[in-house]
């Protein structure tokens, strides 16, 4: 309602007021059809109000004596209704007024029509990128971490930054950041794909470049496709690795900024890395930066909108992001805390771009809770091999897991020695739960299998299966670690196995 002066018309309902239930009219009929209707004159508004007293006054203003109604029409749908009365000029309208508040409501209502479309797809995208991002806060044996996304254009645009963290094996943990070109749902769905990707990729313990190098490879299979979907593919990534035990982290990136580190003194400082280009450049290798991170250190990995402002100066962006996180993000800090406030400073305009932002707070394993060993390629080392862990588990007070333990031991350790040669390393991990490494230089990675009744062998990996939680093997430097996790408290006996 838009009346002529500041006053509302006296009669007319209330700005919001829910319109009452309108009669199966001959005129309605005609508006619903997409028809202008034309009342030139006061005779022909009191031949349409007849037999509907009641109603006249909740849509008729005073002294209103012509009247234009024009159906909001777009793409085949009636929107609305555009009602316009002349109520102080004596003059009626014309049909000239009325072909002018047809191409007025035919606007009007593309305008709404497009803002109801636009409506749907960011919901869409915005349930997709919801659906897409991990939990915002984590708490594994190596890093407690938060996470904050941010659209564009204060909600407005949703695009295709990501963060994830991907616990791995032997208390590990990976921490990713990524950002794909555009804006939109096209982004979004590019973004599920890539981060399906990488958790798959992750699942096989990869080095971070080797990792980028496969990830790398998607992307230019996506670059094949975009033109038939009419748009390009591109994006950045940052991948790396953290590992408790050692206290180093270990990335790799794709044409993304470089993490900044907050270490437990309070010095921050961003890490020197070696960039590789954006993914789906292709031919072009990733390296690798390996780094100490000392307990209690906050690693901050996030995506360009985070630093890049309106001078678009990453060098400066960075340079601010370091001194922000200077001064808000001390070794004891609530993450929480650091990332709001991080984000409040960077001020309240709508970014450019939208942002994704990863706190982690690192972990340690106790060396106490750590016992390595290493033994030569022989079959006399086997028992050698049981002795120490079983020792290991007797003096942490964990005699419960003996059997359990000194069976994984004895089986991964035979197969070593039968099929790797050596030297053979052996170490316990204890955590919320026991690992059990064996590592040797072979590169044959062991696999499962059902042994028929008749086989003499071929049954170990099974029964390791079968005691543990679960079990795996990743390659490293000269060769390959097996790995298996069993809970503090032994839950199933090889009598249990065996009934």
């Amino acid at each position: 309602m838009a009346p002529p002066d500041e006053g509302w018309p006296a009669g007319l309902p209330a700005a919001g007021a829910l319109s009452p239930a309108l009669p199966n009219h001959a005129l309605l009929r005609r508006i619903g059809q997409g028809e202008t209707v034309l009342l030139p004159d006061r005779d022909s508004v009191i031949a349409a109000a007849e037999g509907y007293s009641e109603l006249a006054p909740l849509f008729v203003p005073e002294h209103g004596h012509s009247a234009i109604a024009a159906p909001s029409f777009a793409r085949g749908l009636v929107l609305g209704t555009v009602v316009a009365w002349r109520t102080r000029r004596p003059g009626p309208f014309d049909q000239e007024d009325a072909d002018l508040l047809t191409e007025i409501a035919s606007r009007a209502a593309l305008g709404v029509d497009n803002a109801r479309r636009y409506t749907r797809e960011h919901r869409a995208a915005v349930a997709l990128q919801q659906r897409l991002l991990p939990a915002a806060t984590t708490d594994t044996p190596a890093a407690e971490t938060v996470g904050f996304y941010v659209p564009a254009g204060g909600g407005a645009e949703i695009g295709g930054d990501w963060y994830d963290v991907i616990p791995l094996p032997s208390f590990r943990v990976a921490l990713v950041a990524g950002d794909v070109m555009g804006h939109g749902l096209p982004a979004t769905a590019t973004t599920g794909r890539l981060r399906t990707a990488v958790d798959t990729l992750a699942e096989r313990e990869l080095d971070p470049d080797e990792l980028l190098t496969h990830l790398d490879d998607l992307v230019q299979q996506l670059q094949g496709e975009a033109p038939h979907q009419g748009g390009t593919v591109g994006a950045s990534c940052l991948y790396a690795v953290y590992d408790p035990v050692t206290c180093q982290c270990t990335l790799a990136s794709a044409g993304h900024p470089p993490p900044v580190v907050i270490r437990p003194d309070g010095n921050v400082e961003s890490v020197e890395v070696s960039p590789g280009p954006l993914l789906g450049v292709g031919g072009m290798p990733f390296e690798a930066t390996t780094f100490d991170l000392e307990s209690g250190s906050i690693i901050a990995v996030y995506t360009k909108g985070v630093i890049y402002r309106d001078d678009q100066d990453p060098d400066a962006g960075l340079r601010r992001l370091t001194d922000r996180l200077a001064r808000s993000g001390g070794p004891v800090r609530d993450l929480d805390g650091v990332g709001h406030e991080l984000l409040r400073s960077l001020g309240d305009a709508p970014a450019r771009d939208d942002m994704a932002l990863l706190l982690a707070r690192t972990r340690a394993v106790a060396p106490e809770d750590t016992e390595t060993w290493e033994f030569p390629a022989d079959v006399s080392v086997v028992a050698a091999a049981r002795k120490a862990a079983a020792g290991q588990l007797a003096a942490r007070g964990l005699d419960e897991l003996s059997f359990t333990t000194e069976l994984v031991v004895s089986e991964l350790v035979t197969n070593a020695v039968r099929y790797a040669g050596g030297p053979i390393g052996l170490r316990l991990i204890r955590g919320d739960v026991l690992v059990c490494e064996v590592n040797d230089p072979s590169n044959t990675q062991p696999r499962l299998r059902r042994a028929r009744w008749s086989d003499e062998g071929g049954r170990g990996l099974f029964l390791i299966a079968q005691l543990t939680t679960r079990w795996g093997s990743r390659y490293t430097r000269s060769g390959k670690t097996i790995w298996t996790e069993q809970p503090l408290t032994a839950e199933l006996g090889l009598l249990d196995l065996l009934l």
